[in-house]
């Protein structure tokens, strides 16, 4: 008993700097690691099952319900073999032209797009691959955060190495944004020409792909100078680009 009360008049001792920092370092890398887990398990889940949505997606709709509680996304999966080869070679001609030959990362696009931003002053250019576009589109905001480039890294090294060529192709068809609302080539399609994407002709889909970067604005203006300069400049090239 005498022991007992010693031991509870026995003060605790006080964990130092040192100690506080390596018991937090130990947590933060639990964390980290639990959710690189996360999206590995993620993207083998979706080697050979559709994503339903996208944190893209989820975004935006949560804007769309801001204004209006009642609505919902445009989005319908379609198989790859149901997709025209018309869009497929022009989102390859206009988005990654090198999307068979790299890694997931096009450092020669990325240098160029680096040049044409740094000697106009401001962002005019993207380097990023198919892969990093699906990785952002899956996963991640739309804020443009070092943390979050990172992320978009990871993201397509794992990507890159668990799946085919045609299956990331097959998932960024499906789910990247076309329009307020719009996601996916089947629900683009309908929306703009009323018809399935199995039927898009070769200017339909330069159109479609001229549309990507800016989707929401295009949606407005269908008929913009730039839009349709670049739609015929994707036309020209797009029987040159190679798909899955």
């Amino acid at each position: 008993m005498d022991e007992l009360i010693e031991r509870q008049k026995t003060p605790k001792k006080k964990l130092s700097f040192s100690q506080w920092f390596w018991r937090i370092l130990g947590v933060l890398i639990v964390i980290l690691v639990t959710y690189h887990l996360w999206l590995l398990l993620n993207i083998w889940w979706w080697i050979d099952h559709n994503p339903q949505t996208t944190a893209f997606m989820e975004t935006q709709r949560e804007v769309l319900q801001d204004k209006n509680p009642e609505a919902e996304l445009k989005h319908r999966w379609v198989d790859y073999k149901n997709i025209s080869p018309n869009i497929k070679r022009a989102l390859i001609a206009s988005e990654d032209a090198k999307f068979l030959e790299h890694e997931g990362f096009d450092w020669e696009g990325m240098q160029d797009a680096w040049e044409k931003n740094l000697k106009k002053g401001k962002i005019v250019a993207g380097g990023s691959t198919i892969s990093q576009q699906l990785a952002k589109n899956l996963f991640l905001s739309s804020k443009k955060t070092p943390w979050r480039k990172l992320e978009e890294a990871t993201i397509t090294v794992m990507m890159e190495n668990l799946m085919t060529k045609r299956r990331i192709f097959e998932i960024y068809l499906n789910v990247i944004e076309w329009g307020n609302g719009i996601f996916g080539i089947e629900a683009a399609s309908r929306h703009y020409y009323k018809k399935s994407a199995r039927y898009l002709s070769a200017g339909e889909a330069a159109k479609l792909a001229a549309m990507v970067p800016n989707p929401r604005y295009y949606d407005k203006n269908r008929y913009d100078r730039k839009l349709l300069r670049k739609t015929r400049i994707i036309q020209r090239r797009m029987y040159y680009a190679d798909y899955p």
